[in-house]
Formats: structure tokens, C-alpha cells, sequence
């Protein structure tokens, strides 16, 4: 799939851990999180961890993170990206908290005299939650159902629902939203929009340009953007053949109702044979 566009898409595993998990421009990260965590914390500084977790013994799942990163005070990020919805997506990112919260205790410790450092998840995701209330970024804390009130402040998740962010360029108003905004877009811009004179969008952009890659980048990034239209079509076919035999099953109905072929097939947009087949 030869590269087409000027900047690299953010959204693929190879535009993903470029533009936000290199320690030499680890500022993107910084501003990113910040942004995010505006009004509840400042972060000054990070360093990147690795992103493989073995369990405490053999028996337990390996867990493989998109990046993970240290803040100046201790507190642990988890940058996930997700293209689309799975039946366990909230169960693996409980589980990814989980084992960076468990992994701060040794195993035969028993001392609780010093609180926990903080754990937070953020999921930049291709997709809206089934239950979406159509906002595009979700905070999400364990808290009192009947009070509201936060039970344990060191610890949270954070989504962006990427499909739930519709503003134009001229409509762009806050640093999140511009977060937005390139995220979802950078790869279908052909110039710097004015409105992103930010220092960090302008390095962003830089970092970005397709045509500044070596071979070898290029050539993986191609392969990356390979993989990602990959997807997309299977999951495209997956649901016109789940839409398909709705179709066939309304479709069967019908003729099991009295309709004629040629009713049901002028009433499903079936082809007369495909009508035919379900009547032997």
C-alpha cells in the first residue's frame, strides 16, 4: 500500500509509539497527559517503562502494554489504543490496572505503611462504547454510586472516544480540543492548520512528515497501514455478512408467512436465486 498522505497516521501501532513513546521528545507525552489531567495533577516529567509484565509466577498472563510511562511523582500511565469494540475491552483494561497496582507490593510483604502510587488508564480509542452518552472524552473513578464522592483518589480511567469528536478547525477552542483534532485527523491534512501554533503541534507535525522518514521507517510504516486497512476490511466483511443473514432470516420468514419469492426479494433487496435457495 504505497503512502499517499503527507503526515503519518497517528492512530497505527508505528505513528503511535513515533510520535508519543520517544524519550527524546517525551514533551508530547508530557503536554498529552497534561491536557488530559487538567485541573487534577501537573506531570513535569516522565520516564518510559517497559512495555512487557510477567506475572508473579509462570501460570499468570503476560501482560503487553501500547506504552506505559512513569510520572516525577511516582505515578504510572497506561496509553492504550483500540480500534474496535471487544466483548471484554473494560475486563482487560481492569485487568492491565490490576497488575501494575499488585506489582507495587513484593510478594511476601505485608507492610501497608505507605500509600500506593497512583495508576491511571487512558484508551484512545476508533470506536464508541455500546452505551455512549455521544461526550468524547470519559472519566471514569471508583466512587460512592449513592454520594458521587471519590473512594480512592490514586487510581482512574480515562477514554477518548475519537468517532464522538466532530468539531471543525474553526470550532476548536481548548487544548483538548486541538488534542482531538489532530489525533483524528493528521493523517487526512496537507498543511499545518494556523489554529495549532502551540509549540507541541508544531514539533508534532515535524515528526510527522511522511516524506522526512528513512527507507526502513517508511517501509514499516507502510506495512503498519497494510495491517490497520487489513483490519478495517475484515471488520467491515464480518458485519455485512452478520447483516446478511439478518437479511436471510427476514427473508425466510416471510416465505414461511405465504409472501412470494418475488415479494420477499423486492422487500429485502435479496436476488431472486438467493430467495429461491431458502425456499428447497
Amino acid at each position: 500500500m504505497p503512502i499517499t498522505s503527507r503526515f503519518l497516521d497517528p492512530l497505527t501501532d508505528f505513528g503511535f509509539k513515533r510520535l508519543f513513546g520517544s524519550e527524546p521528545d517525551k514533551d508530547i507525552m508530557i503536554d498529552f497527559l497534561n491536557v488530559l489531567f487538567e485541573g487534577e495533577k501537573v506531570i513535569a516529567d516522565i520516564s518510559y517503562s517497559p512495555t512487557e509484565m510477567n506475572g508473579a509466577s509462570s501460570k499468570e498472563k503476560k501482560v503487553l502494554f501500547d506504552l506505559t510511562c512513569t510520572g516525577a511523582d511516582g505515578e504510572k500511565f497506561i496509553i492504550e489504543m483500540q480500534r474496535t469494540d471487544q466483548e471484554f475491552f473494560s475486563d482487560r483494561c481492569v485487568f492491565y490496572m490490576s497488575r501494575l497496582i499488585s506489582s507495587q507490593l513484593a510478594k511476601d510483604s505485608s507492610n501497608w505503611s505507605s500509600a500506593l502510587s497512583e495508576v491511571y488508564l487512558i484508551g484512545i480509542m476508533e470506536f464508541s462504547f455500546k452505551e455512549s452518552d455521544c461526550d468524547y472524552l470519559h472519566n471514569i473513578k471508583l466512587a460512592n454510586l449513592k454520594t458521587g464522592k471519590v473512594f480512592h483518589n490514586g487510581m482512574g480511567y480515562k477514554f477518548l472516544e475519537l468517532p464522538n469528536f466532530d468539531k471543525s478547525e474553526a470550532e476548536l477552542q481548548t487544548d483538548l480540543d486541538k488534542w482531538f483534532y489532530v489525533l483524528k485527523n493528521l493523517s487526512s491534512l496537507d498543511k499545518i492548520p494556523a489554529i495549532l501554533d502551540k509549540r507541541v503541534f508544531q514539533k508534532i507535525f515535524k515528526i510527522a512528515e511522511v516524506s522526512k522518514m528513512t527507507k526502513e521507517e517508511q517501509e514499516l510504516y507502510d506495512s503498519d497501514l497494510k495491517a490497520k486497512s487489513d483490519w478495517n476490511a475484515g471488520i467491515e466483511w464480518a458485519k455485512k455478512q452478520a447483516d446478511h443473514e439478518a437479511t436471510l432470516r427476514i427473508a425466510l420468514n416471510f416465505l414461511k408467512r405465504g409472501f412470494t419469492a418475488e415479494q420477499v426479494s423486492a422487500g429485502t433487496g435479496l436476488s431472486l436465486e438467493e430467495v429461491h435457495k431458502l425456499q428447497s
